[in-house]
């Protein structure tokens, strides 16, 4: 029996005003019941752009976006956050603290009564943090963080967890440039020459049980 179609967005393109360029152009997504979808880029590729489309907030200028069936700008706001919720890129943090502290909390259940660290803790951190290329922002604030550090300081976080299981995606939508670099299963979409040249930078594909495992690498090395 086919899930049901969430979220259709069909040959989408939008154009900031004024801008000289779309933000994105010929975009498709097809989110269904218990699917779990990522999209993909770098900064500047239109994620946020596509987001905002999906949920009515921008009006495309070519395509069609329908949720549940309805024309996206016919939802009210009321109605359509009974239906979609979204993960903002930034939270907002109560309490100033630095990248190692907030790593740290990625440690809490293995804390002791008193909440004391150990020191396979410390090493966790230092892991999690290696592995997402983040070490060298160990000492920084928070709030100075460009959104893509971090999101990779949130990875890092789930990483000193240390966890069991770590969500995947079914789906991949790779942005570039606001147009769609590869689509599909993450194994098809996610290669290592496909992933460097729309990211610019080097990584590392690994395999686990299927799916690809991206590790962003430092310049001229080929391992972290």
């Amino acid at each position: 029996m086919d899930r049901e179609l969430i979220l259709d967005v069909r040959s989408v393109s939008y154009r900031y005003p004024g801008a000289p360029a779309d933000a994105l152009e010929g975009v498709n997504l097809a989110v269904r019941a218990g699917e779990v979808h990522a999209v993909l880029g770098p900064n500047g590729s239109g994620k946020t752009t596509l987001v905002r489309v999906a949920l009515g907030l921008a009006r495309p200028a070519a395509g069609s976006v329908m949720i549940l069936g309805r024309p996206a700008g016919a939802w009210s706001r009321r109605a359509i956050a009974r239906v979609v919720g979204v993960v903002a890129q930034r939270e907002d943090n109560l309490f100033p603290q630095r990248v190692r502290e907030t790593v740290l909390l990625g440690r809490y259940a293995y804390l002791s009564l008193w909440g004391t660290e150990a020191a396979e803790d410390h090493a966790a951190v230092d892991r999690a943090l290696a592995r997402c290329d983040v070490s060298s922002l160990a000492n920084r604030w928070i709030w100075t963080l460009s959104g893509g550090e971090y999101q990779r300081v949130r990875l890092a976080r789930a990483l000193a967890q240390e966890p069991k299981l770590l969500r995947f995606a079914d789906r991949v939508l790779l942005l570039a440039d606001g147009r769609p670099a590869g689509a599909g299963a993450p194994a098809d979409v996610l290669t290592r020459e496909t992933v460097e040249r729309v990211f610019a930078w080097p990584v590392s594909i690994a395999s686990f049980e299927g799916r690809p495992q991206m590790i962003p690498l430092r310049h001229g090395k080929d391992e972290i």
